[in-house]
């Protein structure tokens, strides 16, 4: 397959027709507002990640290259050591704006590393390689969601059930997605599944999002609030649990959207399989296992204020906000990838495909 400029174009973050900025669908509008955000500064690139203007760990991802490559532009006035040296404090900011999703320290790595293998070449020729390398972690997974949407929908048939959580499609991604790629592949195949989709307390991302991308592939899709998903697995409706991931480590244990971990245990004593599905980029082999993942702890008025009109809980009420928990690869029947789908023992499998 072949990625083509529209491919890119057609993605809920490229880079501008001019080649100066990183343009994104700002998540935080939809269902009810499509707006594209313009970003051209380390401070818009970082607000933007921050924010969850983008979202999604792939997404950070190709974000974050489209943003070193636009933040290179600018400084090709500068000599080499100057040029790094400001490259350098970029990367530094773009990688604290979220700490779980590894796509994003990954890409900014990655540009890094091209910028010190070219140092002593002029800048603009540095800059050109950037802009390159950028395009090429956008087309990789572009590639990558594919693969991994074909690996899944091996695995169902027509009639299926799937429960999914939080929000793992094309805006989080590129082209089809990871969790929902293998169900809007089937539906362009012509074979109609139905899907249930957690709205993913606190920020909604399955109501806002998962549901306005299935509705719009034609998906047939029923919303479900969080506390609903034993109901819905004890019923026999569901044959298979597709969840994405922000990171994975060597044995297995994934970062996942808060609530995934408690979806996982529901699986297990329902006996309903249960994937995660990400691609290459997510899986960090220098990651022991899940207790080394850092957790992002995020603002409470997400919690109490953020959706209502009025606050839901009064001001001094204390809240707990994290942005993932770790689900522990005993829970997981097997993860699907780029490369195919491994199953355990994790350590060994994800060892042999991964290094």
């Amino acid at each position: 397959m072949a990625v083509t400029n529209e491919d890119r174009m057609a993605c809920g973050v490229h880079l501008s027709e001019d080649l100066k900025s990183v343009v994104i669908v700002d998540q935080r509008q939809l269902p009810n507002r499509t707006v594209h955000l313009t970003l051209n500064t380390v401070s818009e690139i970082y607000d933007a990640i921050k924010t969850l203007a983008v979202r999604g760990a792939p997404a950070i991802g190709i974000c974050a290259g489209y943003g070193m490559y636009v933040l290179a532009r600018e400084k090709s006035d500068l000599d080499s050591q100057a040029f790094v040296r400001a490259m350098e404090k970029d990367a530094e900011t773009l990688i604290s704006s979220r700490p779980t999703a590894v796509n994003l320290s990954w890409a900014v790595k990655r540009m890094l590393a091209r910028i010190m293998e070219n140092r002593d070449r002029p800048v603009p020729e540095i800059v050109a390689q950037l802009a390159r390398e950028a395009t090429a972690i956008h087309d990789e997974d572009i590639l990558m969601c594919t693969r991994i949407s074909e690996y899944g929908l091996s695995l169902l048939k027509a009639g299926d059930g799937i429960i999914t959580h939080c929000n793992a499609g094309p805006l989080a991604t590129s082209k089809y997605g990871t969790a929902i790629g293998p169900m809007i592949l089937a539906k362009e195949r012509g074979i109609e599944l139905k899907v249930f989709a957690d709205e993913t307390r606190p920020l909604l991302q399955g109501a806002r999002l998962t549901s306005y991308e299935l509705e719009k592939a034609g998906v047939d899709v029923t919303l479900i609030c969080d506390n609903m998903a034993s109901m819905v697995l004890k019923s026999g409706q569901v044959q298979f649990a597709f969840v994405g991931c922000d990171r994975i480590a060597a044995n297995g244990d994934f970062a996942n959207k808060i609530g995934t971990s408690g979806l996982a245990i529901l699986c297990k004593y329902y006996n309903v399989p249960f994937y995660t599905l990400g691609p290459s980029s997510t899986i960090d082999m220098s990651c022991k296992s899940g207790d080394d993942i850092e957790i992002e702890l995020r603002d409470p008025a997400e919690i109490k204020t953020m959706w209502y009109k009025d606050p839901m809980a009064l001001p001094e009420t204390k809240c707990f906000n994290p942005a993932f928990d770790v689900t522990d690869h005993h829970l997981l029947t097997g993860i699907i990838t780029d490369r195919g789908i491994v199953y355990p023992p994790f350590d060994v499998n994800l060892k042999k495909l991964f290094g």
